[in-house]
């Protein structure tokens, strides 16, 4: 299995990424017989990989990271590096290779403390002989302070240090950081392609696979979720019938309160799940004495860990939401589709009683209003507009 495997329907960006491999293995397997170095390549210090959500742009990143590590011996026979078998390719895909560093959030942002380390561990020399490499999967979140660090970082790279950066979009990069990286734009995968990801790789039942794919709109992440998880889809299924619930001002008020209270549950799963675990190995690294007692002086660290955890409760809570307020618009863009007669296929179709009865109980151009509700809750929770809310003021949208 090569690593590009998971790279579903990105056949361009497959091609481009795989003959940089080359050349970057080309230019590695030179330097170290002490060869002159090939002056033409593909290969370059930092990459920018954009795209929807659910494309996989972190999955093409930690595919290339795999294929730069690539220590297959049948690369010296003309194989691609990239082979997904060996110990480079494979200590990169599952994290644990040394010289390839993942960098994820669960966070609102990243600070510019965090971004500082990075650039440290950058300018060390690659442990393997080949290459270091910092995936940054985040790259929309740096605060701007934490953005001008990077920019230095990747204006004067060390040798053999390649940045990998994935973001939605163009605009979501500093554009002094933009203009200094390789842009690959990646695009949502076929609902067929994601359907048979599924299949071939999780071993879900086709039609399961098909179903999830389909109402996630190629998502990838989220439709291998809604096939394997009953609680995402019991979620989903309460999501969708929130239109029909919004008829008058008590059950707009009351859906929009089941929304917020079901985001903040999950936010407080996770909490249960990793907040103790942290708290309990923070103080035992700290030295905790029998009793619980901190040794002096621990009270700054303690508090540390407290706030990261609760901007990760408040991060957790927002992308539940979010993921609630996709949906919702997925529905409303299937009635729009059913009020045109478009062909195109509906998401929703496991409920497409609600979608017939909102389409001929209103207008498209009712419709479209709704979408922007949405939109507009989603713009008010980037804000930071209390969650409630946000949500409450889209329900009332949602009844004209």
């Amino acid at each position: 299995m090569a690593v590009w495997d998971d790279l579903v329907g990105q056949a361009r960006v497959e091609e481009q990424l795989a003959a940089a491999a080359r050349d970057a293995d080309a230019f590695v397997t030179a330097q170290a017989a002490g060869e002159p170095v090939p002056e033409a390549s593909k290969m370059t210090h930092a990459w920018l990989f954009t795209g929807p959500p659910g494309a996989g742009r972190d999955t093409a990143a930690r595919a290339f990271a795999a294929a730069l590590q690539c220590v297959s011996p049948d690369r010296a026979l003309g194989g691609a590096p990239g082979c997904g078998f060996c110990d480079g390719c494979h200590t990169a895909l599952i994290g644990t290779h040394a010289d390839v560093e993942v960098v994820r959030t669960d966070l609102l942002s990243i600070g510019v403390k965090d971004t500082r380390e990075l650039v440290r561990r950058a300018q060390l020399s690659p442990a393997g002989r080949r290459w270091q490499v910092i995936v940054l999967e985040d790259a929309d979140r740096l605060t701007e302070g934490a953005a001008n660090v990077l920019l230095k970082a990747v204006e004067e790279p060390a040798p053999r240090t390649v940045w990998m950066l994935c973001a939605p979009s163009l605009e979501d990069v500093l554009p002094t950081i933009r203009s200094r990286c390789r842009h690959l734009s990646l695009t949502t995968p076929s609902v067929a392609a994601v359907a048979d990801l599924l299949v071939r790789r999780d071993g879900i039942e086709p039609q399961v696979a098909q179903a999830a794919a389909r109402a996630t709109q190629g998502h990838i992440d989220r439709a291998r979720r809604l096939a394997t998880d009953e609680r995402a889809r019991a979620r989903r299924a309460v999501v969708l019938k929130l239109p029909q619930r919004v008829g008058d001002v008590g059950g707009g008020l009351r859906a929009a309160q089941e929304l917020v209270d079901a985001a903040a549950e999950d936010a407080k799963q996770v909490a249960e799940e990793v907040d103790v675990k942290e708290t309990e190995e923070l103080k035992a690294a700290l030295g905790a004495v029998q009793g619980g007692r901190m040794p002096r002086g621990t009270a700054g660290a303690m508090k540390e860990l407290e706030d990261r955890q609760k901007r990760r409760r408040t991060r957790t809570q927002r992308d539940s939401l979010d993921l609630a307020l996709t949906d919702l618009t997925g529905f409303y863009r299937d009635v729009l589709a059913v009020q045109l007669r478009a062909a195109s296929p509906l998401a929703n179709e496991d409920v497409r009683d609600a979608l017939e009865t909102i389409a001929r109980d209103t207008t498209p151009e009712r419709t479209l209003r709704r979408i922007e509700a949405v939109l507009a809750c989603r713009e008010a929770l980037d804000r930071n507009v209390a969650p409630l809310l946000a949500v409450e003021a889209m329900t009332m949208a949602l009844r004209d």
